[in-house]
């Protein structure tokens, strides 16, 4: 039984072993930050260094006709397009690994790497307010700056590596993964509100298929839903070269959290995504929409559950409200609209609701999930396992919205929502968290892509896991959209015998076993008076 997990690289529990160096002098919503920006540094100048290497011996061969001539081969070298061709970041002498690993023992490190994030982002116009350059501040002793810098000094990312491309942004994405999940899991909740499980976002991503268009996330987090998009589209483009490219998604978000926007710009940088369309603002997506315009393609988000400090009350008339307008105390249904503003006449939400969602009646809630269903919008619901969240225990939903659900390419469902219960799916990783195998993954996804006729094969309803109800069926349940009422209980094999017969046997089996309780009842009492009177 296949799974994904966090794969050991060989050097990812080394990588968080070194933040714990960091835990007597803050917490770990602020350590994160310096570790994180010391592997970005690390893994860019490493980057930088295999291509000037290799660049080094292929100028130095007969063929290049600079073999004897150094003078020409350090112009070369210095020739930023040289690095930007292979998708590689230019690295100032100053924010070098190398020139860190020189100075790690002086006093002034912390401004030596301040210095070095600064210049960093001067000759690379994506990095510009991606790190927080405050490594000079007195909680960060210059003893434990320098534990790290010769930690990390250990590490070479490019290892093995023929050059430095996707592949090894792939590597250093792994990293970030593990570091990410790591942080949350110690942060507890508030590590959660930047960190969406990989399996949750996958499961999102394969069902939606966003091969080409505009997505948007607009409570993107550290970024997860554009870059298992990218992989998305990459691992389909390996198995069929040239039918999918890379280039053909653009991404869109923004976030509240400060810090965690500039993780989220760092994170799509070592990713190559182009980080652009990611924006800031404090007031949140509801009070200032900072892609008001935008009608997207694809629609992918983790919203925060249940907020009940969203600006609600500012917003009573707003024109994303076109199917009710959502109660002050919880954003739930204020993100559901938010979404379906934002697509486009043909396209796909996918994102991630607590469970109360599917059948609160609360404040109105009730009636625009009614609306939803008669507008035909509600394409397919999931209802996924409990504990796969590190920010909390609770199971919760996957909602898929859909504009038009006669779309081409596409088998017409109109009137038509697939319920899938996916609830009793995965295994615990660890304690706590639970994950789900390769193969379950691909049960959902494809499960969903047979029924509305993007799969090849014969939709059926299976009990248990999944049914497509009809829009009368789900008013007929009060518009209550939770997939355990429609999938019923899984169908028990009839093993043929007769009732009579099996009441009987499974009475005397019953029988047999009190008997035996009993005697060994007796049987302990006996040896507990042998062993008194003694």
């Amino acid at each position: 039984m296949e799974h994904r997990s966090f794969a050991n690289l060989g050097f990812e529990e080394k990588l968080f072993k070194a933040a714990d160096k960091l835990r007597k002098n803050m917490d770990a919503a602020e350590y994160k930050h310096v570790v994180l920006g010391l592997i970005f540094l690390k893994f860019v100048s490493d980057a930088f260094e295999h291509r000037r290497q290799n660049l080094v011996r292929e100028l130095r061969t007969p063929y290049s006709g600079m073999a004897e001539n150094p003078e020409a081969i350090a112009r070369t070298l210095e020739d930023r397009d040289e690095y930007a061709g292979e998708n590689i970041f230019w690295v100032p002498l100053e924010s070098r690994w190398s020139t860190l690993q020189a100075n790690a023992t002086q006093p002034t490190i912390g401004k030596l790497i301040d210095d070095a994030l600064y210049q960093l982002e001067q000759e690379n116009p994506s990095l510009k307010g991606v790190f927080t350059k405050n490594y000079s501040r007195p909680a960060l002793e210059s003893r434990t700056l320098t534990e790290l810098i010769n930690l990390f000094s250990d590490i070479d990312f490019m290892e093995g590596r023929h050059e430095a491309n996707e592949s090894e942004q792939d590597v250093v994405g792994r990293v970030y993964e593990y570091c990410l999940k790591s942080f949350a899991t110690a942060e507890g909740k508030r590590g959660g509100q930047f960190y969406t499980p990989p399996v949750v976002v996958r499961v999102l991503v394969e069902m939606l298929e966003p091969y080409e268009g505009r997505v948007l996330d607009p409570c993107c987090g550290s970024g997860g839903m554009f870059v298992q998009s990218r992989k998305f589209i990459r691992e389909h483009q390996a198995a069929q070269p040239g039918l999918f490219n890379t280039k053909g998604i653009s991404v869109y978000g923004q976030e509240s959290n400060e810090t965690t926007f500039r993780l989220c710009k760092m994170n799509l940088a070592v990713h190559g995504i182009d980080n652009e369309g990611i924006k800031y603002n404090p007031q949140g997506s509801f009070i200032r929409d900072e892609h008001p315009d935008l009608r997207a393609d694809f629609v992918i988000a983790n919203p925060p559950f249940n907020d009940s400090d969203w600006g609600g009350q500012l917003l009573r008339d707003d024109a994303r409200w076109k199917y009710g307008v959502p109660p002050v105390g919880n954003a739930n249904y204020a993100w559901i609209q938010h979404f379906l503003y934002h697509l486009n006449d043909h396209g796909f939400a996918g994102f991630v609701m607590a469970n109360g969602s599917l059948s609160s009646q609360q404040s109105g809630e009730g009636d625009i999930r009614r609306r939803l269903v008669e507008e035909d919008l509600v394409d397919c619901i999931v209802s996924m396992p409990g504990q796969l969240f590190y920010s909390t225990g609770i199971p919760v939903s996957l909602w898929f919205l859909a504009k038009n659900k006669a779309a081409k390419g596409m088998r017409s469902r109109k009137g038509e929502t697939l319920f899938i219960n996916a609830s009793k799916l995965g295994f615990l990783e660890d304690r706590t968290h639970r994950m789900l195998t390769d193969d379950e993954v691909a049960r959902i996804a494809d499960t969903y892509h047979v029924w509305r006729g993007t799969k090849e094969g014969d939709y059926a309803d299976i009990p248990g896991f999944c049914k497509a109800a009809t829009s009368e069926e789900i008013a007929k349940s009060d518009f209550v959209l939770t997939p355990g009422r429609y999938c019923g209980s899984e169908a028990v094999e009839d093993d043929g015998e007769p009732f009579a017969e099996k009441f009987g046997r499974l009475r005397a089996q019953l029988a047999a076993q009190f008997e035996e309780s009993a005697r060994l009842q007796a049987e302990i009492e006996q040896n507990l008076g042998s062993l008194i009177g003694q």
